[in-house]
């Protein structure tokens, strides 16, 4: 397929208007964009997210995902040195999540009683995200089906949930640590404390993505905050007790 035909079958892949679409159109000249002053003139808040550039990296069951890179750099326009995207022309297998069920939905925030999982406050719905323990970027393939039948154990096991308020975004901050383990290696660090219940701060896994990537990122506190906030207050407990 020829260039100006990917082009042309991707676009006609999204609703008309829709923030992807005009994300995609940018950068389809595969030319270095500055997102400050091209970007927000699109979307200001959603040009970098799963409204923008990550959704098309993560693409959809219908759209692969498109192969797109940052960098720093000095921007003549904006007179500051800001973050710039550039689509390469390559595509590859599409990593996104399902929509959840409606009725799943409701099932997994009554589960945790509308509660997020790192201030362990109860939130109005529309301030919660549910967050796949397993990030999306190392997942390598779109999800399947999700079944609203799933029990309590599949939901504890899958899911968490996190705070988007005016105040914060905790999801955002997850997804920003784990772009950093990919490119360094490093596991995260929530809110700089350094500990992991399993493992240490460097990735150990055979795989980079897949399923067989997930044994990487247990231990981490952004993959399981629950478990690693109560391994954290044992730890500290032990080491009180011996004093």
């Amino acid at each position: 397929m020829s260039k100006n035909n990917l082009v042309a079958k991707i676009l006609s892949q999204f609703k008309s208007s829709t923030t992807q679409r005009k994300v995609f159109q940018l950068l389809s000249d595969k030319q270095w964009h500055c997102r400050s002053c091209e970007g927000k003139s699109i979307a200001s808040e959603q040009y970098a997210g799963g409204g923008g550039i990550q959704g098309l990296q993560r693409g959809t069951k219908s759209r692969p995902g498109l192969v797109i890179v940052s960098k720093n750099a000095f921007c003549s326009q904006c007179q500051k040195t800001t973050r710039w995207d550039c689509w390469t022309g390559e595509i590859k297998q599409a990593n996104a999540a399902v929509n959840i069920p409606h009725k799943l939905i409701q099932k997994i925030l009554n589960f945790y009683s509308y509660t997020d999982i790192v201030e362990q406050r109860q939130r109005a719905a529309h301030e919660l995200v549910i967050d796949h323990h397993f990030p999306m970027e190392r997942w390598e393939k779109a999800e399947e089906s999700l079944s609203v039948d799933m029990d309590e154990d599949e939901i504890l096991k899958k899911f968490q949930i996190l705070k988007k308020d005016a105040s914060g975004n905790h999801n955002l901050l997850k997804s920003r640590a784990c772009e950093r383990c990919i490119k360094e290696g490093k596991r995260g660090t929530p809110f700089g404390i350094k500990f992991w219940y399993a493992g240490n701060e460097l990735w150990e896994a055979d795989y980079q993505r897949g399923e067989e990537a997930e044994s990487g990122c247990v231990g981490c506190g952004w993959y399981d905050f629950d478990t690693w906030r109560k391994r954290l207050n044992k730890k500290l407990s032990k080491s009180e007790n011996t004093k």
